[in-house]
């Protein structure tokens, strides 16, 4: 996106690479039409049923700028199933300190950068 890049490896047990790339498609239409949306990408699924997490990197929109974050959906401390098709309604609230009090790691994007890279 822009000029960073992130690598990582997703799990293709599940999901294949062309589920990916909907998913994160679906994932940006959902951040695009609220400017104070919560999505995310994810990153790498197993099959949710047998899985005990999900990899993800939760979209925090507040207007023009998207907060990013690494992070891990925990499916056993979700109080509603988790659907893979909405991935982002099992995302928790942004938060910029974790329970030690030492900043979560974040970086930033913006809606221009995000559109750009779903524009191909």
């Amino acid at each position: 996106m822009g000029d960073f890049q992130e690598e990582f490896h997703a799990s293709l047990s599940f999901w294949s690479a062309d589920d990916y790339r909907r998913s994160w498609r679906v994932a940006f239409s959902a951040l695009a039409d609220d400017p104070a949306a919560t999505s995310c990408l994810v990153t790498s699924i197993t099959d949710p049923a047998t899985s005990n997490f999900i990899f993800c990197w939760p979209l925090y929109r507040s207007d023009e700028t998207v907060f990013v974050q690494n992070s891990l959906i925990f499916l056993e401390e979700l109080t509603c199933p988790f659907d893979p098709a909405v991935p982002w309604r099992s995302v928790l609230p942004r938060e910029t300190v974790g329970e030690e009090g030492q900043p979560i790691s974040e970086w930033t994007t913006n809606m221009t950068a995000l559109r750009d890279f779903f524009s191909d």
